[in-house]
């Protein structure tokens, strides 16, 4: 029977992709995981985490990368960050489940401080499906408790990187990509304007549209 673990990067960016990756496992070899040093990707320094990942991704995973253009469209149509992250948790699990079949279980980190109702979001779309009755386990820091969870985790994170230095190579560097870098903000400061940045945006983060309104502002001030 197989284990699956689902766990995301790049929620909180303002830049650049959100990457949700569902990894799988035989249950029996979950400690064979953590023997290897698998944790979550936050606890682990980037060259730690790349070397884990080269081992790691042979084993059955289904990554999605939601781009910052498709976060902006599901938040024009009010769709909320958790409500996208469970409908592509189950476009993963069903995606890995049609290559891969008998997995019995899937470990879920919640953004949810309540995670049945994650939980219930991702059943919703999971309904007609193989594993619509799939056993789903959502819990809070599921990342930190369960080492299928982290192997997804070092999966996603990786992936977003890969993807950023991609950006990087075209925009030059922005820094982390998040609202808490002053390096980022700086940037975005500086090219809120410039066409090549625009399908990076999250274009209706809070963060952004703060910067957009201070543009708005100094114009109106000159």
């Amino acid at each position: 029977m197989l284990i699956a673990g689902v766990d995301e990067a790049g929620r909180g960016a303002v830049l650049g992709p959100l990457v949700l990756c569902v990894f799988a496992i035989e249950e029996d070899a979950s400690d064979r995981l953590k023997q290897m040093g698998v944790k979550d990707s936050k606890l682990l320094s980037d060259k730690e985490r790349e070397r884990l990942a080269d081992i790691i991704k042979h084993y059955p995973h289904e990554l999605q990368i939601v781009s910052a253009h498709e976060i902006t469209e599901y938040m024009k149509k009010k769709i909320s960050i958790n409500e996208m992250e469970a409908e592509k948790i189950a476009d993963g699990l069903k995606l890995l489940h049609a290559r891969i079949r008998n997995i019995g279980a899937v470990y879920v980190d919640s953004p949810d401080p309540i995670p049945k109702k994650f939980e219930l979001r991702i059943r919703k779309y999971l309904k007609g499906s193989a594993i619509e009755n799939i056993k789903i386990i959502s819990e809070n820091k599921a990342d930190f408790r369960y080492p299928v969870v982290g192997a997804a985790s070092i999966m996603a994170k990786s992936t977003r990187e890969k993807e950023v230095l991609d950006m990087k190579k075209e925009l030059g560097d922005f820094g982390a990509g998040y609202p808490s870098d002053e390096k980022t903000i700086e940037f975005i400061r500086k090219n809120l304007n410039s066409p090549k940045l625009q399908k990076y945006i999250r274009h209706r983060w809070e963060t952004i549209t703060r910067l957009k309104m201070t543009e708005i502002k100094l114009e109106e001030f000159f």
